[in-house]
């Protein structure tokens, strides 16, 4: 059998990735050809979730065994499982995390099982848009968002979030009479 998956990104509008693998791969090799898809190194510590219909992640299959093996859950590690051990049915939804440190992620869909027909490596079959950057370097995002926090009026819910109250150096909120030295007491 053969699986045909499409890779979208929220992050990059006209990215679309289809990549078509034989459905006894394992999910390391479905990681290699996610990687060559989007252009990426092979230098971070991926892994792939199994969601429900609703993206919530459920069953993590890591690039690396962690140790947790005094766990009750079951530990996939993604060179020693199969695609066809954990995902069977069309319009099975996957998560890949490409980038831990900021849990950026691809959405996968199973979209497609094609029966009676084998592959000995993984095609990517569709190619639309440029990848998102595999990493974000923290230093560039603080320049180039003037501090790195996207806060709009609906800041943490609060309709009446005044930016002009927000001191980034010292949390200063103004017009505060507290003494300078929280610690010092006026017994």
């Amino acid at each position: 059998m053969v699986y045909r998956f499409t890779i979208i990104s929220d992050e990059v509008d006209d990215f679309v990735r289809e990549i078509k693998i034989d459905s006894e791969a394992t999910f390391y090799d479905l990681h290699k050809a996610i990687l060559k898809a989007a252009g990426y190194k092979d230098d971070q510590m991926t892994s792939f979730f199994i969601c429900d219909e609703d993206w919530e992640k459920e069953q993590e299959i890591t690039l690396e065994d962690m140790g947790e093996g005094s766990s009750e859950e079951d530990t996939y590690i993604m060179r020693e499982t199969h695609l066809s051990e954990l995902l069977e049915d069309e319009k099975q939804k996957l998560v890949y995390v490409f980038d831990p440190l900021t849990e950026r992620v691809f959405f996968i869909e199973l979209s497609e099982i094609i029966t009676g027909k084998d592959l000995d490596k993984a095609v990517c079959s569709r190619k639309e848009g440029q990848a998102p950057k595999q990493t974000i370097d923290f230093d560039e995002m603080m320049t180039t968002t003037g501090g790195g926090l996207d806060m709009d009026e609906n800041f943490y819910g609060d309709q009446d979030f005044d930016m002009e109250d927000f001191d980034p150096e010292g949390f200063d909120m103004g017009g505060s009479s507290a003494p300078s030295d929280p610690y010092e007491d006026n017994y």
